[in-house]
């Protein structure tokens, strides 16, 4: 019933902040990309260099010189190889892949394979030159920037939604202490219409006016009851305790048995003695009183309507059978607001509400419908 400003602002915020972030961060991305190549082809000049430097080394040369001291570096390592490829001096931590000329990489190593001319080098015909470079200053950059984005994105988008659903949360908020105040208001006549009808029954007998009064002042009840569900949910704590479901379900059939009868509907009961589980009374009630109230409104006058509860393999099964108009559409019936029959009344929240229970307390619901032969709901409450 409530507007939640705060989920509405963190949900759209989300999706906002992911389309803005996609439309800004794909230029960042191409960017970093041209980042990279260019740093790449700067690595690429740096090693060629580098061989340049090796190679006027080796012209300088001479064989007078006896000994020939090959140049170490600290950031790079040379190699040469023979035209067979074997090795005849390298500083290299690592197997080049290839010996075509040209400019490779290998995990962190950047290296240069040189064909050397056909003269004198030492019997070498190829040169490698390598060094060991990270691109992690750009990636780290990338990085920065992309979460900057995101925080001032989703930051914007925050307040700017946040006050754009300021007006609808005010709104929402004054609905809702309205829904709660004409709840109240409804809670004191109603219950002094039931008091009042059940007195004058005892006094004066009961008759036709009566029971169409005691009828639709336990329909309004009803709604009264899911619209006070609806309000709460999320808001207060169901708490669970060992219930008699077969006194419990039994009780419900008669308070329902007004109602019934002003359709001349027979309900029968076929109900196993001391069944006991463990659930919140509040919820139970929900669970019951939408079944039964539903299984009547749709119900053939002078039908019949079969209850049943029994357990199978330590199973507890709740059974509402009704032999009337059928549904069309099962899935349909559990949304808000949806009505199978708008001439029969109702908010069309009586079922959703019995959807969430079930599924936030694992209550398998079966239904089962054919149109003008009549519905089954099976409730079935695992141990």
């Amino acid at each position: 019933m409530t507007f939640d400003s705060k989920k509405f602002a963190l949900k759209y915020a989300s999706i906002y902040t992911s389309v803005l972030a996609v439309i800004l961060i794909t230029p960042l991305v191409i960017y970093v990309l041209l980042l990279l190549q260019i740093d790449k082809a700067k690595l690429k000049l740096a090693l060629e260099e580098q061989t340049k430097r090796v190679i006027e080394s080796m012209d300088s040369y001479k064989n007078e010189d006896k000994i020939y001291h090959f140049p170490r570096y600290k950031e790079y390592q040379t190699a040469l190889y023979t035209h067979q490829y074997d090795e005849v001096f390298s500083t290299l931590d690592f197997e080049p892949s290839s010996f075509s000329e040209g400019f490779y990489q290998d995990g962190d190593h950047y290296y240069l394979i040189y064909s050397l001319p056909d003269r004198y080098y030492f019997g070498s015909k190829y040169l490698i030159v390598s060094t060991t470079h990270t691109a992690n200053d750009i990636y780290l950059f990338a990085l920065v920037t992309i979460l900057a984005i995101l925080i001032m994105l989703f930051i914007f988008s925050l307040l700017l939604l946040k006050n754009f659903s300021a007006p609808f949360e005010a709104m929402n908020r004054q609905l809702d202490n309205f829904i709660k105040d004409s709840m109240h208001e409804i809670n004191t006549p109603l219950s002094i219409i039931n008091l009042n009808v059940d007195l004058f029954a005892n006094k004066h007998g009961e008759n036709k006016y009566l029971q169409r009064i005691k009828s639709a002042s336990k329909t309004l009840a009803t709604i009264y009851d899911d619209m006070d569900f609806l309000i709460k949910q999320g808001r207060v704590k169901h708490t669970t305790q060992e219930i008699n479901m077969s006194e419990f379900i039994q009780t419900r059939v008669d308070y329902f048995g007004d109602v019934a009868n002003l359709k001349e509907i027979k309900i029968s009961t076929d109900i196993t003695l001391n069944i006991y589980y463990n659930f919140s009374k509040i919820k139970l009630q929900r669970i019951i009183d939408n079944t039964i109230s539903n299984a009547i409104k749709y119900s053939n006058d002078t039908g019949e309507i079969d209850i049943r509860l029994y357990k199978k393999e330590k199973k507890i099964y709740f059974e509402v059978q009704d032999y009337g108009v059928g549904i069309p559409n099962v899935k349909k019936i559990f949304s808000r607001y949806y009505r199978e029959n708008e001439a029969k009344g109702g908010f069309g929240i009586g079922l959703n509400i019995v959807k969430d229970i079930v599924d936030e307390e694992g209550i398998t619901l079966q239904v089962d419908s054919k149109v003008k032969e009549g519905s089954l709901f099976c409730y079935i409450f695992n141990p």
